[in-house]
């Protein structure tokens, strides 16, 4: 009996043994990941990051729209035949981590070398028609200001073109051949980056779910010209493991409001609508699937601007009336080759745009007293419907270099029927149909990213 106690006393001290030294153990684990925590805190290194990018074409236009329409699109008024090596897009930026929760952004850009004597737009030149830089990013970010949202403040990526910290959101991430062109919005006026705050949040942990309110100058990289802020958001979702992304975007900005045009101002006369209520708003939905190997993407919107269209009576009067504008992309990229590693080799890109900004022109013009008409935003001229086809291929000998030939074609078609009353109300209106076609060769390059 004795014998059995012993033994049982000796199995207890081992099992006491045991929970001591896994308790110990236990312990010293516990305080050593406390000590590395708060070492990663204490020891964290400010560190930055030198980056750049830059892309161009070698271009050859072989058809030009003799009226030259298209606005400010970089080839309206380049004549045809005419070949030119252009940048589009140089940027040298610097991203530098202050802190765990604190970053800064700058970024010098210098953007469309084009102007005299060939295009109608004057680009980014100085008097002496050189390339240009200024400075395009310069914002600073508050990381989880509050759990799951970023505070930015500072000259920033509008809601419209993303880059909220989780990438493959918005139409210019996904489409991802801003290097060959812009986004069918951004073509038509929405700012991609302005002066002013936003806030930047995810719904979940993995960034599935998300959102981007920001309110901004509408200026981009101009001093602020009137005392009205230009309001912007979206909200986000991606589903089956990311492929499937929606997105829906809305923007706000009151141009003008209250102001009465007096009567001998300068190209005006007084208003029977009293004063001049101008103001903007667009809707926006963007759907895609997104994988390694295949995506295709559709990007839709509707804006509305009250009173944009002024028009002149046969009585002597200013009438102001609201454009109505619609546009519908659709794109599609893939991989070809791949190499080894599995990254592509050679790709593909197309796309296909539809703009119609005439809204309700054919009232305005069959209007008996309608003696003239002109738009006051230059992007959505309700005169013109435009329709844009872009087809390439993407050849990458290394990551980050691309060399991708394509076509760039735009057509342009007259909103109204020819006859004589619309020819006398605009020269456009003529029942010409014209095309700009270009032949590129574009490259890219990018370096430290």
């Amino acid at each position: 009996m004795s014998k059995q106690i012993l033994q049982i006393q000796t199995q207890i001290k081992w099992g006491m043994k045991q929970v001591i030294i896994c308790s110990m153990l236990f312990l010293s684990v516990s305080v050593n990941a406390q000590k590395a925590e708060t070492d990663s805190v204490v020891t964290f290194e400010p560190h930055g990051q030198l980056w750049g990018c830059a892309f161009g074409d070698y271009a050859y236009k072989g058809n030009a729209d003799i009226l030259n329409r298209g606005g400010t699109n970089q080839y309206t008024g380049v004549p045809a035949n005419a070949s030119l090596f252009q940048w589009r897009r140089i940027y040298l930026g610097y991203d530098y981590d202050l802190s765990q929760h604190f970053s800064v952004q700058f970024t010098l850009s210098a953007e469309n070398d084009y102007g005299a004597p060939f295009s109608s737009t004057s680009g980014d030149l100085l008097a002496n028609n050189k390339l240009a830089p200024f400075v395009k990013y310069a914002n600073v970010r508050w990381k989880n200001l509050w759990r799951g949202t970023d505070l930015v403040i500072g000259q920033q990526n509008t809601p419209a073109y993303g880059k909220t910290g989780r990438d493959d959101q918005t139409p210019e991430e996904v489409w991802g051949y801003r290097s060959v062109e812009r986004t069918v919005s951004d073509i038509y006026g929405t700012p991609c980056y302005d002066m002013g705050a936003s806030l930047q949040g995810w719904f979940d942990r993995k960034g599935n779910f998300g959102y981007n309110l920001m309110a901004g100058n509408g200026t981009m990289a101009k001093p602020e010209t009137d005392q009205y802020k230009w309001l912007y958001g979206n909200v986000y979702a991606k589903f089956l493991d990311k492929r499937i992304v929606i997105n829906l975007y809305q923007d706000y900005e009151r141009l003008n409001w209250g102001v009465y045009v007096p009567k001998n101002a300068a190209n005006s006369a007084p208003s029977l609508n009293g004063p001049w209520y101008h103001d903007r708003n667009m809707t926006k939905l963007f759907v895609a699937w997104n994988t390694r190997r295949l995506t295709a993407g559709f990007e839709g919107f509707h804006t509305t601007i009250l009173g944009d269209v002024k028009v002149t009576g046969k009585d002597a009067n200013t009438y102001y009336r609201n454009s109505d504008a619609m546009a519908m992309s659709f794109f599609v990229r893939g991989r070809i080759l791949s190499n080894h590693q599995g990254n592509a080799v050679l790709g593909f890109f197309a796309r296909f745009d539809n703009f119609d900004p005439t809204g309700d022109l054919s009232s305005i013009a069959n209007d008996a007293n309608t003696k003239s008409y002109l738009a006051s935003t230059a992007a959505y001229d309700p005169t013109t419907k435009q329709q844009f086809v872009l087809l390439g291929f993407d050849y990458t000998p290394i990551k980050n270099v691309h060399f991708m030939p394509n076509l760039w074609l735009n057509t342009y078609t007259s909103s109204l029927s020819q006859n004589t009353a619309n020819d006398l109300l605009n020269a456009n209106v003529t029942g010409i149909k014209g095309t700009d076609a270009v032949w590129r060769l574009t490259f890219y390059y990018i370096y430290g990213k």
